[in-house]
């Protein structure tokens, strides 16, 4: 019989198709794009946690580093303030004690975070935090008084939102305090 086997031809000729449009051959490598972010991200950023207990929360950084330290921390991270709990709804038919009374509902928190469980946002806030957070008081008791100081800071802020001269640091300070929609 001349029966010849039926080839099936699995590469018809065909023109080359292009790489799709986001490769890039000669694209940076994870290192780099870590130092690329860790640029993005300075002391004054607004950011959003997106990983553990404060996910979904805005935070402001303190201080950043960059490939990390020699102690147990080997990634690079940034030490971060953020509003645990923000103050209540507010409208302008309220009494200035009952406005002092909602924002006292603030609560803080402090704590290294991993950057890359943290979203840069565009805002910036030029709130001094570097003096009341001491990296040596995050532990036991001082902790405590540290936030009792950043609240304080957060209720100053939040209640003379309109004495910042800066445009752009009032726009951060706004979208700091507001409730994040998702």
């Amino acid at each position: 019989c001349d029966c010849a086997p039926a080839v099936a031809h699995h590469f018809a000729p065909s023109r080359q198709h292009p790489p799709p449009a986001f490769y890039h051959p000669q694209s940076l490598s994870q290192k780099q794009q870590r130092i690329d972010k860790m640029a993005i991200i300075k002391s004054g950023k607004v950011v959003i946690i997106l990983a553990g207990r404060h996910a979904g929360k805005k935070a402001v950084v303190i201080k950043n580093v960059e490939d990390g330290n020699a102690d147990d921390k080997r990634f690079s991270h940034c030490l971060v303030a953020g509003i645990a709990r923000g103050p209540r709804k507010v409208t302008r038919g309220m009494s200035k004690k009952k406005v002092e009374k909602r924002s006292r509902t603030m609560k803080p928190f402090v704590k290294y975070i991993n950057v890359r469980h943290v979203f840069p946002t565009r805002y910036q806030v030029d709130m001094d935090l570097k003096k009341v957070v001491d990296e040596a008081d995050l532990v036991g008791d001082k902790k405590v008084e540290v936030k009792k100081k950043l609240k304080k800071i957060f209720e100053d802020r939040y209640l003379n939102q309109k004495q910042i001269t800066s445009e752009k640091k009032a726009a951060g300070s706004s979208y700091f305090f507001q409730k994040l929609r998702f």
